[in-house]
């Protein structure tokens, strides 16, 4: 998993609170289990027409939003079902941090195992930021460490997230990476066993 310890680039705003799993990839893109090439799917049903074609009143159209790299987006973020294609969606689009007032659980927990920074913050703050993503500078800066967004303007806002999490994305750390960091003493674990009772070997 990469690391996330600090984030500049444009923020495309998305007011729309309620938006689900099916709506950020819609379910005709489930069928693999590569993360890679999901990006095309992101969003399809408000990216494109039934013939294809990209609809140009759509923030993530828009020649300003190109590229987008952080997320503001309306209240409960990420409801609806529990697919994990949803964050590897965001992520292969190039999304690595959505901010919202809320989020679904099942999704908040997901953003954290693949490498994207769910951010909580208030709806006064949500407000601020919603409205800088709207102007006519559109990059900002998050800081993991210092736990900040910094607006265009240079607005702090500063957010609140669980420790352990936090150094999981530093580090770069899944389920997997995390366990990995044990090797040396899972294997010295076995070993005694195995000296212990052979015959269970």
């Amino acid at each position: 998993m990469r690391k996330f310890e600090q984030l500049q680039g444009v923020a495309a705003p998305l007011p729309a609170a309620n938006i689900d799993t099916d709506q950020i990839i819609p379910k005709q893109f489930l069928k693999t289990v590569e993360r890679e090439g999901l990006g095309k799917g992101l969003f399809y049903d408000f990216r494109f027409d039934l013939e294809g074609k990209e609809k140009p009143e759509f923030v993530l159209n828009q020649p300003a939003y190109k590229g987008a790299r952080i997320l503001i987006a309306g209240d409960n973020f990420g409801c609806g079902s529990s697919r994990e294609h949803a964050p590897w969606a965001l992520d292969d689009f190039g999304i690595r941090c959505v901010v919202s007032t809320s989020f679904a659980d099942i999704f908040y927990n997901n953003c954290f195992q693949n490498g994207l920074l769910p951010v909580v913050v208030t709806a006064e703050e949500l407000h601020l930021l919603m409205g800088e993503a709207k102007g006519g500078n559109h990059v900002f800066a998050v800081d993991l460490q210092a736990q900040t967004i910094c607006a265009p303007s240079g607005a702090i806002v500063s957010f609140e997230i669980d420790a352990g999490r936090k150094e999981k994305l530093i580090k770069g750390l899944d389920a997997i990476g995390e366990t990995l960091e044990h090797a040396a003493d899972i294997d010295l674990y076995e070993e005694k066993q195995r000296r212990a009772r052979p015959w269970a070997a």
